[in-house]
């Protein structure tokens, strides 16, 4: 079956690329922002907002204006597919999918822009990838992607790293069955805890950064108090920035280990099983627990239960979420006698009416599978 795949590398623009990169992600955030009021302003009037073929029409009108002509400088698919991201996420916003689109900003992290692939204006050439008017670009290929590459966007990190995503549509087919469901509890001091008894470290990464990170964050402190002292404006501070990007770099790299690490950990369970059943977990409500948000928000539960869900789609997986309101922790998964709510502190209990001594989280994690299973037969009728 078609599916849609993305595979991500780091590129190393010349100085000319980069200042090429600048220029057109600039220009692409101008011409959302500029759109976007466009459009607010028409819907304040009129009632009715713009369309992404009413923007589209304007923009040639742009280029040809004095105050605007230097849009001619950059790639024209960028800016299009610029427009095509405002339309998209109006058209979200209106089917209550998402909030309303606001304005971009030059301060974020983060700055992109997209270009499709016109008559193989985007192609991977050994070492390099071809990206419209920027030409061939040094890249470090780690995969060879399958299919037709749709469209490629580049991203450039407040550490100063350049990377570029490409779009493929590819024939992805289902894995073979194995036979074999599991259970999934996610927990803190051990990230996941299959249903079979093994147990999934969490390593900690911020954790294991935090000194050095904070160490490198009260310096960025101090070097925006002596700029601000000295009337400098941060982005002309050259020791504030040399410092920014220093702190950028460290998150970046937790950012890149927690990626891999998570990625791994779910093609693995979706190889090996046909069947997941996990808890929908309230990620949300769970951070308003301030004494386990920062542990929480290191472990990033919601991004491992969206590439559980994704891989599955494509390998032809199954996965089930149990109400979050099931007590797992309660049960025995022996005899089924429950039990009251336990402290977080009680790691293993032994049930009263069978005498089976339990770990807590693999308990847990069978009866997540339990429940997940009388779920999925529910479901077949």
């Amino acid at each position: 079956m078609l599916r849609h795949k993305a595979y991500k590398f780091r590129i190393y623009p010349t100085k000319e690329q980069e200042i090429f990169i600048a220029k057109t992600i600039g220009c692409s955030r101008f011409v959302y922002n500029h759109f976007l009021h466009r459009w607010n302003t028409t819907y304040a009037k009129t009632g009715k907002g713009l369309s992404y073929e009413a923007c589209s029409a304007l923009l040639p009108q742009m280029k040809r204006e004095e105050a605007t002509c230097w849009l001619k400088e950059v790639d024209s698919t960028a800016l299009q597919s610029s427009l095509k991201n405002l339309a998209d996420s109006f058209s979200r916003f209106f089917n209550k999918q998402n909030h309303q689109p606001k304005f971009k900003s030059k301060k974020n992290p983060v700055q992109s822009y997209t270009t499709k692939n016109v008559n193989n204006s985007v192609e991977l050439k050994e070492k390099h990838v071809k990206l419209p008017k920027l030409g061939l670009v040094a890249c470090a290929k780690s995969q060879e992607p399958k299919g037709r590459i749709l469209n490629a966007t580049i991203r450039q990190h407040a550490s100063g790293t350049f990377y570029v995503s490409l779009l493929c549509e590819e024939d992805i087919h289902e894995l073979p069955k194995t036979g074999s469901p599991v259970g999934v509890d996610l927990g803190i001091t051990d990230f996941a805890i299959l249903s079979d008894g093994r147990k999934v470290d969490n390593n900690r990464f911020t954790s294991r950064m935090e000194k050095k990170l904070k160490r490198e964050q009260r310096k960025l402190s101090r070097r925006a108090l002596i700029a601000k002292k000295k009337g400098i404006n941060l982005f002309e501070a050259k020791n504030y920035q040399k410092q920014k990007r220093k702190v950028a770099k460290l998150h970046e790299k937790v950012m890149n280990q927690r990626t891999d690490f998570l990625n791994k950990l779910s093609t693995e369970i979706i190889k090996n099983h046909d069947i997941i059943c996990i808890e929908d977990l309230n990620t949300k409500g769970m951070l308003r627990n301030h004494k386990l948000a920062k542990s929480i928000s290191d472990v990033s539960w919601s991004s491992f239960v969206t590439k559980l869900q994704y891989k599955a789609e494509w390998y032809g997986r199954e996965i089930i979420k149990v109400d979050q309101w099931f007590p797992s922790s309660q049960i025995c998964s022996g005899c089924g006698h429950q039990e009251g709510k336990k402290a977080l502190h009680i790691r293993e209990w032994t049930c009263p009416a069978c005498r089976a001594h339990h770990d807590r989280d693999i308990n847990a994690s069978k009866n997540v599978l339990a429940e997940g299973l009388r779920v999925h037969a529910l479901s077949l009728g």
